[in-house]
């Protein structure tokens, strides 16, 4: 890795190595708690040893952090009653519609008689469980954790269209003795205020009624001697609105640090704030990579080999897919707007940002960028410290992939004429 620091006769510590610890530290304390990637440990660990000038062990901690986030397995429990909502529930978290060829099956039959699991293409790691309904004749409360092999869940979100009954006091109970967690979803929350504001016109209001909904939940858990958990009123045909994105927040800051990024990469893009936590989660992954590269040291001033521009071009793949805005997620996107796939080309950038004309080299083309992200990028880290160049690259093609998921959702919007 070459020299790295140099001692001064005043210091008792490299000057960069009090620089780089400084610039770790501003770093990552700029993100929320529920975009951290790093536990509080792994942080501690590795700002002691950038202190002690041990890059070897803060390597270390490092390579064994990010291995550790990109081979997190989430496995995510659906349960309830019968008619509960369940599998809607599952392809709005996956944000595909009922009829396409991958969804859950729904139906006013229970369609659930086995667990299915179901799996996201731009989040392999990631796994929703469709369980069979509490009650049901297979599945009786008494030993239905045992049979739904609740071992092997992160936690469970346990949805109910009406009101949390028996069955789901008990199923409750049952999660929080073997120490799992647990959410309770009250679903369809859209059709309960429709149906009040058409029966009651003149006195509906929309709050009121919503918290109504609360009060009766928590009542049914007090009456049952169940401590009140949080309880989330959701809309499956709408996750933007409602507790959606409280249940998000809530998820995100509950889960170890290592597996909140391929959460969040699991949801769809419902509102701009999803769309930027994926992009802060991306960003402290980009700075690990470049510190495990190994490459401090001056920009450099030669090109960009052929090496960089795979790692480059894989990247920006992995981004656009992670962020909806790869070639199949587009034309699925154009397809449900019921507009040209060339309408979308137009209004986003990404798909563009590696072609080259005949008169230019893509080597050329990722300086020009390398040379754009130099001139605007700041802060204590940026003041001392260049990583690889291709740091500067990924960051300007996250932003690019972000701000894309930004204006298709923005589209959306307009298409629904919201």
């Amino acid at each position: 890795m070459g020299q790295f620091f140099s001692e001064t006769p005043d210091d008792t510590e490299p000057r960069e190595v009090q620089s780089l610890d400084s610039s770790f530290d501003s770093y990552f304390k700029n993100f929320k708690m529920e975009t951290k990637i790093l536990s509080p440990d792994a942080i501690c660990s590795i700002k002691d040893y950038l202190l002690k000038g041990d890059m070897q062990r803060a390597n270390a901690v490092i390579t064994a952090m990010l291995k550790d986030i990109d081979n997190a397995p989430l496995n995510i429990a659906v349960t309830g009653g019968s008619g509960a909502g369940k599998s809607s529930f599952i392809n709005a978290l996956r944000g595909i519609g009922h009829e396409e060829e991958e969804a859950a099956p729904t139906g006013v039959q229970d369609t659930t008689m086995e667990r299915k699991k179901y799996t996201y293409a731009n989040a392999p790691n990631v796994t929703l469980w469709d369980l069979p309904g509490i009650g049901t004749p297979n599945f009786q409360p008494k030993d239905y954790l045992e049979k739904v092999k609740f071992k092997e869940y992160d936690f469970f979100f346990i949805v109910s269209a009406t009101r949390f009954g028996y069955n789901d006091i008990e199923l409750a109970k049952a999660i929080k003795f073997m120490k799992k967690d647990f959410y309770f979803v009250r679903s369809k929350v859209d059709f309960l205020l429709m149906n009040e504001q058409r029966y009651r016109p003149k006195s509906f209001e929309r709050e009121k009624v919503l918290q109504e909904i609360r009060n009766y939940c928590v009542k049914t858990f007090e009456q049952n001697g169940v401590e009140v958990p949080e309880i989330f009123l959701i809309s499956n045909h709408d996750l933007a609105d409602y507790d959606f994105p409280i249940l998000t927040d809530t998820l995100l800051k509950n889960l170890p640090a290592q597996k909140r990024q391929v959460f969040l990469n699991s949801l769809p893009n419902i509102t701009d704030a999803t769309i930027e936590m994926k992009r802060e989660t991306e960003m402290q992954q980009i700075w690990l990579e470049a510190f495990k590269g190994g490459a401090w040291a001056t920009l450099p001033v030669v090109g960009i080999l052929r090496d960089d521009e795979k790692a480059l071009e894989e990247r920006l793949n992995r981004y656009r897919t992670c962020f909806g805005v790869d070639d199949e997620s587009l034309q699925s996107f154009a397809d449900n707007l019921k507009v040209p796939v060339e309408r979308l080309m137009t209004i986003i950038q990404s798909p563009h940002l590696l072609k080259t004309t005949e008169e230019e080299q893509l080597g050329d083309k990722l300086w020009r960028y390398l040379e754009i992200t130099c001139s605007t990028s700041g802060g204590p880290l940026a003041s001392w410290l260049y990583f690889r160049k291709y740091y500067y690259l990924l960051l300007h093609f996250l932003d690019i992939v972000a701000n894309d998921a930004k204006v298709l959702l923005k589209e959306t919007y307009s298409m629904a004429g919201i």
